[in-house]
């Protein structure tokens, strides 16, 4: 089937255009809009209920979809995004998959089409396919963790945190830094391992410090996989004297680990989270903390104003980061960076 990008070639245009005059926005004109019209009409491209002005029936609910929802991370973000909508009135359906066949049927058989009025997509990188799927639904979009310049987006900058964390163990006398990192073979293709990963290696690589690919583990975002990886990390030789973990639990995993190999924190290794997990405090990790809560708060906002004035640009919102100083990071003695 034809994507919105067929469509637009056909007609002439942006995607963007395409995407407006298929929801009814306005700053499309007539002219246009039925240009666009008969290219999807001649691609057998699915014209939406407000692109033909078939259907005002609205459903009063609101989509989330996540891979997961007992992780600390999407569990939040939701929390954030029901509270906004239980106030405003309006019903949340979550959409939760674990496995690429639950994501293909989610996206290819269109089971969201007449069901929610907007949608909000949750770390989720969609393919092009699949982009063209949701566009296709003709509601408001809201992306968190990520973006895109058709949908409405509420995200940090994973790379500027993770450099303040790996840049905070560099201002501490530490050279040999190790990383926790997600599964190198994720079938989801999360960005944001990536994103703290390249962040991490920029600041190494700024301060000339060596990199060897023995200090870097995987963990895979949860605790018990980070005490796995821990394990073997403390198994290799020439063991780094900090980590950079690009979650709290995994900094927490790693912490535990160390406890079980008769070593503590910052005394032998420094480590740094990133999240402000609650549990952070009670860990006393030095950690990134990130406004979880208020990202699924704000794109429940914004999807909210969208659907009063359908007009509106979609905002791209980059919320700010902050580095929390606890007990798990220690400046290194003059003697021990020279080791």
């Amino acid at each position: 089937m034809a994507g919105i990008k067929e469509v637009a070639e056909e007609a002439g245009v942006s995607p963007a255009t395409v995407s407006r005059a298929l929801r009814g926005l306005q700053h499309v004109n007539s002219a246009t809009r039925e240009k666009i019209i008969a290219a999807a009409t001649k691609l057998h491209y699915p014209l939406t209920p407000s692109g033909t002005q078939s259907s005002t029936r609205k459903t009063n609910s609101v989509g989330i979809v996540a891979p997961y929802i007992s992780r600390w991370y999407f569990s939040q973000v939701i929390n954030g995004a029901e509270q906004a909508l239980r106030e405003a009135g309006l019903d949340l359906l979550l959409y939760n998959f674990s496995a690429m066949k639950g994501r293909e049927r989610l996206f290819q058989h269109q089971l969201l089409k007449g069901r929610v009025d907007a949608l909000i997509v949750i770390s989720l990188p969609p393919t092009e396919e699949e982009f063209d799927s949701i566009l296709g639904l003709g509601i408001p979009i809201a992306l968190v963790g990520m973006e895109h310049a058709l949908c409405a987006s509420v995200k940090i900058d994973d790379v500027a945190a993770a450099r303040t964390a790996t840049q905070h163990l560099v201002n501490q006398g530490h050279k040999k830094i190790g990383l926790m990192s997600g599964r190198p073979d994720d079938p989801f293709n999360f960005s944001v391992p990536q994103e703290r990963r390249r962040g991490f290696m920029q600041v190494l690589a700024e301060n000339s410090l060596e990199w060897l690919p023995s200090r870097e583990v995987h963990g895979d975002f949860t605790m018990h996989t980070a005490v796995r990886a821990m394990d073997e990390l403390l198994a290799r030789p020439n063991r780094p004297t900090a980590i950079f973990c690009e979650s709290d639990e995994m900094a927490m995993g790693a912490l535990q680990a160390m406890r079980r190999h008769g070593l503590k924190s910052p005394d032998d290794i420094s480590i740094v989270g990133f999240d402000g997990h609650e549990m952070s405090e009670f860990s006393e990790l030095t950690t990134i903390e990130q406004p979880v809560t208020l990202m699924g708060e704000m794109a429940a906002l914004s999807i909210m104003e969208r659907l009063r004035k359908p007009s509106v640009v979609p905002p791209s919102l980059v919320l700010p980061t902050t580095l929390v100083v606890r007990n798990t990071t220690r400046r290194l003695t003059p003697a021990e960076q020279l080791l």
